[in-house]
């Protein structure tokens, strides 16, 4: 569908708690809702959008970041839930009250979902969780590719993010500051490992390897607050990002940064 426009903001990321929303047509959407339930519906008032008018919550991964806000979200405004089978029972077993079954869709990995203007692809990603996923998502030609929360990038991956106009991506941290950082040595082993954290030079890289000219945003999420800076990770990605556009002859797409509390502005593809 040519003259397609899909959405997308990024309403807070980080280990405080991660919320995208996304919409095209008269269909919206939440990846995650690792936010309270009201500073989630803050965040879509600020943008000027309303809970009420949300359609789904999809969930990458059972981890409370990402999950916090998701069983009010579905009790006040009943909001359904799509997630893999492991992350639903985790999001059943969080909350002390039983959750409205009725209200939640298991996911298959690679099998997508169409939900209004939306066509939905989920697809496996290695982090320590119950199962976890990520998305793509399509609305006519336009195609957002999300990667957060991963260890590591595969083939598989890049299939699955191939051919995006945007890309919400995570660049957690910067090597050197992790490992001189304070964190304990086996969180510090588990944040390097193929079951944690990409870190800023594996994001530019990933971003690199499936960039096209049709690429125009390149939105950073989930930067450790002791680990990085915003600055840094920006700076780093820019970069290697810059230099294969200039080797490939293509446009650089603009990189910016999912502020780690508050809604970014809403961007349009």
């Amino acid at each position: 569908m040519k003259g397609s426009v899909l959405k997308f903001c990024s309403l807070a990321s980080g280990s405080s708690g991660n919320c995208l929303y996304l919409k095209a047509g008269d269909t919206a959407i939440l990846v995650d809702a690792g936010l309270s339930c009201k500073k989630v519906c803050e965040g879509l008032e600020e943008i000027g959008e309303s809970p009420c008018k949300i359609k789904a919550c999809f969930v990458t991964h059972d981890h409370s970041d990402h999950i916090k806000g998701v069983p009010t979200l579905m009790r006040k405004f009943g909001i359904p839930v799509y997630a893999t089978r492991g992350t639903l029972t985790s999001i059943a077993l969080s909350d002390k009250r039983e959750l409205p079954r009725e209200l939640m869709y298991e996911l298959v990995p690679d099998m997508e979902v169409t939900l209004g203007d939306l066509n939905v692809m989920p697809f496996r990603i290695s982090h320590d969780a119950a199962d976890p996923v990520c998305y793509t998502i399509r609305h006519g030609d336009r195609k957002l590719g999300m990667a957060t929360d991963l260890g590591e990038f595969t083939d598989y991956t890049l299939g699955h993010l191939a051919g995006s106009n945007a890309l919400y991506v995570e660049a957690n941290h910067n090597k050197n500051m992790l490992m001189m950082g304070p964190y304990p040595y086996q969180l510090k082993l588990r944040i390097d490992s193929p079951l944690g954290h990409l870190s800023n030079e594996a994001c530019g890289d990933m971003v690199s390897r499936v960039m096209t000219g049709e690429l125009s945003t390149v939105m950073l999420a989930h930067i450790s607050v002791d680990n990085n800076f915003e600055e840094l990770a920006y700076q780093t990605v820019s970069q290697i990002v810059k230099e294969a556009a200039r080797e490939r002859g293509i446009d650089a797409p603009t990189v910016v940064v999912a502020d780690r509390f508050k809604p970014t502005a809403v961007f349009e593809i």
